[in-house]
């Protein structure tokens, strides 16, 4: 028995029609749309089946001797990246608005670790900044990564919650042998606002972000590069 990372309770539709025929594969939404963006996630974590069908929901499974002649393969796994990058995902109502509820809270939680009230340097209760979104009508991408819409749900929340995050701006040197794993995790969490690669490989940046986040990254940092990472907390850029 093939034992999958996703289930299937919780997968969607990957769908894509090629060549007249219609191809879909069952997958993880969020991994898969990270995948579909260029994030480096394995296929294997985003399967939740391991075969491809022109009818999921049927469980009608796709011939061979059809698959090869639009692919140039059977490989379930080479076609799944396909249809995942060329197709579109299929997500029902319930499913958007579960994932919706999901990312609103991790907004939600994101904002309260890295934001104080100014009149107090107090944070804010996360409830308080749900509260507020609802308040403002702020919409929220299910799909979209949740640190990506912090910024936007700030501005909005700003006329009915006094605000402010505190950023800080910070220096890194990243040895050879760690820089390609450590820059992808830097880009990911944070912006960055100088780099550069050394002539023995080693990488080098300047990156801004909220306070709140800079422990958690140079956590994940320190464990990728074993310690090795060199940082600096800048007073300003």
């Amino acid at each position: 028995m093939i034992t999958m990372a996703v289930s299937l309770d919780d997968a969607v539709i990957a769908r894509l029609t090629k060549a007249g025929e219609k191809f879909e594969v069952l997958v993880d939404p969020v991994k898969a749309y990270d995948f579909k963006r260029g994030k480096d996630v394995k296929i294997e974590d985003i399967l939740a089946y391991p075969g491809v069908f022109h009818d999921a929901r049927k469980a009608d499974r796709i011939q061979d001797s059809v698959i090869q002649k639009v692919f140039g393969t059977t490989d379930a796994k080479k076609i799944a990246e396909k249809v995942i990058r060329e197709g579109e995902l299929q997500l029902t109502t319930e499913q958007r608005r579960k994932m919706a509820e999901d990312k609103k809270t991790q907004i939600a939680s994101m904002i309260a670790r890295n934001a104080v009230n100014p009149q107090t340097n107090a944070p804010h209760p996360t409830q308080r900044i749900i509260n507020a979104m609802d308040e403002a009508g702020v919409h929220v991408d299910a799909m979209e990564p949740a640190q990506d819409q912090v910024d936007r749900v700030v501005k909005a929340i700003k006329p009915l919650l006094p605000i402010k995050i505190e950023v800080v701006a910070i220096e890194l040197r990243v040895p050879a042998q760690y820089s390609g794993k450590a820059s992808s995790v830097i880009r990911g969490m944070t912006s960055v606002k100088r780099d550069s690669w050394g002539s023995d490989g080693s990488y080098s940046c300047v990156i801004e972000l909220p306070s709140g986040l800079a422990a958690e990254m140079l956590q994940r940092l320190n464990k990728i590069t074993e310690g090795k990472i060199e940082s600096k907390e800048l007073r300003s850029l």
